[in-house]
């Protein structure tokens, strides 16, 4: 019996928020599970992303992408009033803009999510395997 281990992958460069793009490309997010916590500069979202690592695309993984010292978000063409709106998230880019980092949240049908910030931190962590076979 081989052992279950879920991820826990750390981003503090423009490299590695690479490797979680990667991870993400193609979940699926709800708008209800997408939040930010202005007073506390947390940018949260839960998502059910595909096994790409163990190219396994019939396990479905809950996971959090949570991004830290955010200082503003902005949306642009999400419906942010229907919370059963789901999305596609395609990809995650960053630019720098001067002493601040812009976060880029990529979905389907052009909706963008922007999240500014002056440092990279952020994590994705695998939260539970859905649809798996081998248990």
């Amino acid at each position: 019996m081989e052992k279950k281990f879920l991820k826990k992958i750390i981003a503090q460069t423009p490299e590695d928020l690479q490797i979680i793009s990667a991870c993400c490309a193609d979940s699926k997010v709800k708008t209800s599970e997408i939040k930010y916590l202005a007073s506390n500069k947390i940018f949260l979202m839960s998502l059910s992303r595909l096994d790409k690592e163990n190219n396994d695309n019939s396990k479905s993984i809950n996971s959090v992408v949570k991004f830290e010292f955010i200082e503003s978000s902005k949306a642009k063409n999400i419906d942010q009033s229907d919370k059963e709106l789901v999305l596609e998230l395609l990809a995650i880019d960053i630019f720098k803009r001067e002493y601040n980092f812009e976060i880029t949240l990529l979905f389907s049908k052009n909706g963008i999510i922007t999240l500014t910030a002056e440092i990279i931190e952020a994590t994705l962590e695998d939260q539970k395997i859905l649809n798996d076979k081998s248990s």
